[in-house]
């Protein structure tokens, strides 16, 4: 499985404004409040999880209460990936949704400019491959 990381959570909690970002943030959310189940059923360890391992709704609530702390952000990358390694089921549907996260996050595109004057060619999209310009000689010479 490809890393959940840290930016990508805190983009996906800023993102929430977007039906993609919206929708990807309601899947996790679905996800993570599932019950924590580890191992095997006859291993003689609780359903609900380890003592110690968190089941990932803390951290978050926590982001999703201040969605641009990249601490906040880490600490639920953290939560995903170790609740990933004890629980296979939760693995799978965590690979499942990230790899939808993923495709939809293409969907949206937010672009802005600031910083004043722009003094030549802005692009604003996604996914430029080898742009050309061809620029008017400057008038003033």
């Amino acid at each position: 499985m490809d890393p959940i990381t840290a930016a990508a959570l805190t983009a996906l909690a800023g993102s929430v404004g977007g039906d993609a970002g919206r929708s990807a943030w309601q899947g996790l959310t679905a996800l993570v409040r599932r019950p924590f189940r580890r191992g095997a059923p006859d291993d003689g360890l609780p359903d609900d999880g380890v003592p110690g391992v968190s089941s990932g709704e803390p951290e978050l609530a926590a982001l999703a209460a201040q969605p641009g702390d990249p601490l906040r952000a880490q600490a639920l990358a953290t939560a995903l990936g170790v609740r990933a390694a004890l629980d296979g089921e939760f693995r799978a549907l965590l690979e499942e949704w990230w790899r939808e996260a993923r495709r939809g996050a293409g969907d949206e595109i937010h672009n802005s400019i600031s910083g004043g004057t722009q003094n030549g060619p802005v692009l604003q999209g996604r996914d430029f491959t080898s742009p050309t310009f061809r620029l008017a000689p400057d008038e003033r010479d």
